[in-house]
């Protein structure tokens, strides 16, 4: 069985913060008031020629839609609401 972990944002939770953030174990997941928690885009330094491009293209999207996925699972709530979040 997985170990509960309670998360904490004080300041900014951005990028893989908040993903920790909300991978940690259902009630145990805080923010203090004025913190801020963010979700961007995977970093996508897209470089090279047509092929590679389509390439880092479509790996960018599988990530993307995998994160949203791992999101709602973690948070409860629907893929759509993360996705328009």
């Amino acid at each position: 069985a997985p170990c509960d972990v309670a998360t904490y944002a004080m300041g900014m939770a951005a990028s893989m913060g908040e993903f920790l953030l909300a991978a940690g174990t259902k009630g145990k997941r805080y923010a203090l008031p004025h913190a801020r928690i963010l979700m961007h885009q995977p970093p996508g330094g897209i470089t090279g020629g047509a092929t590679d491009i389509a390439i880092q293209a479509e790996q960018f999207a599988v990530i993307k839609k995998e994160m949203f996925r791992l999101n709602a699972e973690f948070t409860g709530q629907t893929l759509e609401r993360i996705e328009a979040d």
